[in-house]
């Protein structure tokens, strides 16, 4: 069941807020949280309903330890330490069982010339994510961060269903808390028109942008391990991938927190602007910004993060960005361009550190025209080298691909891209580029300059009217949204596969 399908927005959707409204008015706060478990479970069980039973085993689990390790703690018996260990090792083994058992095995095939059969087993959706939350949360239980404890506010944290899939990952403190707040209980105009404005705005990135360039994509990658592409079509293949990954997976982000704000709880960012960033620590501040902060608390730092010299620091960028790159995807591609992005920040770090050393200014983002644009063009480029990798199927696509870009054994039979390129195509796809280049993100236009506006009309008591009306709407926007989903067959979110 997609964000964008008609069963989510007009009958999924709709009925659970119905419910969860409806039971929080009449039976009791605890029945609401509850309902919204059980929807989250049902949303998630529409993709495979037996991999329900592994989420919910999960849950289970990992609530049991964390009361387990923190009686240990209580206890001084310094057995909370061994229960960490067991716990986090049982979750990680899941994981590598069910997203990278056939990808080790058929490694081992490949380097030892072996014929050892695969597994073939099926990745359920966002173990990813649910197990890098649930460690996070043994973890702060382990090192006494927890305070709130309820195991109805527990399950929902973790199946929440605007964030299960695809995230953001969630820290137990930015929710769990919301969860225990009676205001979210009862519905609010004010975040309902905030979060039908972020859903409209979401819903129009993925349908409107990303699923309108993806297949120029497809038809670079898909074609490149056949024939030799063209310089210009290799290229254009690229920027249209480097578009559609990101309003794909921003605009999915965008309806995470639209459709929670419809029911009043706040979803982290985890977007800012990222092909606006300068330098490429920047763009790991702006992409991806909850699995930035999950690496960077809950690896980088215990590795030692820069605390033992420069070396050393360097040597956890790697280790971080390699083990970030295999979260992607079980496949050698996500491994190197985990690794290309580990080089690309040791790189940037060294330089900053030579630059102090010799006296010279850091640059901010308040810098000259010329050096800002300098920066954001050779942090795009960066980027896109290393989305070659993300994109390929194998390695071989990935180097063919490149070699075309770069104009290597590029020839008189190199062929362009195997689909209708029409003047105006190219015309979207620069307006689509300046978008992301110079646009505003949705944080700055909704929560900034929306809020500011819907204020404005409360404070000259117009708040009801107008904001209905607004409401409406941009229900109206959700609904055209959803006929154009339906006219063009949308497919699956990117990060649906990680």
């Amino acid at each position: 069941m997609l964000f964008t399908s008609g069963e989510f927005l007009f009958v999924y959707l709709p009925i659970t807020l119905a419910v969860f409204f409806l039971a929080a008015r009449f039976v009791g706060k605890a029945a609401a949280a509850f309902w919204l478990v059980v929807a989250s479970l049902a949303f998630y069980g529409y993709w495979r309903i037996e991999h329900t039973a592994l989420l919910i085993a999960s849950i289970a689990f990992n609530y049991v330890l964390g009361e387990q390790i923190l009686r240990a703690r209580a206890a001084g018996t310094g057995s909370a330490k061994a229960w960490l260990a067991f716990a986090i090792t049982v979750n990680l083994a899941a994981l590598a069982y069910f997203k990278y058992a056939d990808f080790f095995l058929r490694s081992i095939n490949e380097v030892a010339g072996a014929e050892i059969p695969l597994l073939g087993v099926v990745l359920p959706l966002g173990i990813s994510f649910f197990t890098f939350t649930q460690i996070a949360y043994l973890v702060d239980v382990y090192a006494g961060k927890v305070v709130e404890r309820n195991p109805v506010h527990y399950a929902l944290f973790v199946t929440y269903f605007p964030h299960l899939i695809a995230g953001p990952v969630l820290h137990h403190a930015e929710m769990m808390p919301q969860f225990r707040d009676p205001t979210i209980y009862r519905p609010r105009l004010h975040s309902f028109v905030i979060g039908l404005a972020f859903l409209l705005m979401g819903l129009a990135k993925k349908v409107l942008i990303a699923d309108s360039v993806a297949p120029f994509a497809n038809a670079a990658f898909d074609s490149s391990h056949a024939v030799t592409l063209t310089t210009f079509a290799a290229w254009l293949g690229v920027v249209a991938y480097t578009l559609q990954i990101y309003f794909d997976f921003s605009g999915y982000s965008d309806m995470a927190v639209g459709l929670s704000l419809l029911i009043g709880v706040r979803l982290p960012y985890n977007f800012n602007s990222p092909y606006q960033a300068w330098n490429i620590t920047e763009f790991w501040r702006r992409w991806h910004m909850t699995l930035s902060r999950f690496l960077r608390d809950y690896l980088y730092v215990p590795l030692g993060g820069n605390r033992h010299g420069q070396f050393r620091r360097y040597i956890n960028l790697m280790i971080t960005m390699l083990l970030g790159g295999l979260w992607h995807g079980a496949s050698w591609t996500f491994v190197i361009w985990g690794g290309l992005h580990g080089l690309y920040l040791v790189v940037n770090h060294g330089w900053q550190w030579m630059r102090a050393r010799i006296g010279l200014l850091q640059p901010r983002e308040g810098g000259s025209w010329a050096g800002r644009a300098a920066g954001i063009a050779l942090t795009l480029l960066c980027v896109m080298v290393a989305w070659v990798f993300f994109r390929a199927t194998d390695l071989g696509t990935a180097i063919s691909i490149l070699k075309s870009m770069f104009g290597i054994d590029v020839g008189a039979d190199s062929r362009p891209l195997p689909i209708d390129l029409t003047d105006s195509s190219l015309v979207w796809i620069a307006l689509f580029s300046a978008i992301a280049l110079f646009g505003r993100n949705s944080q700055r236009l909704i929560d900034g300059s929306l809020t500011r506006w819907l204020d404005r009309m409360s404070a000259r008591g117009w708040q009801g009217e107008r904001m209905a009306l607004m409401a409406g709407a941009s229900c109206v926007g959700v609904a055209l949204m959803a006929v154009i989903a339906a006219s063009r067959n949308v497919t699956e979110f990117i990060y649906f596969n990680f």
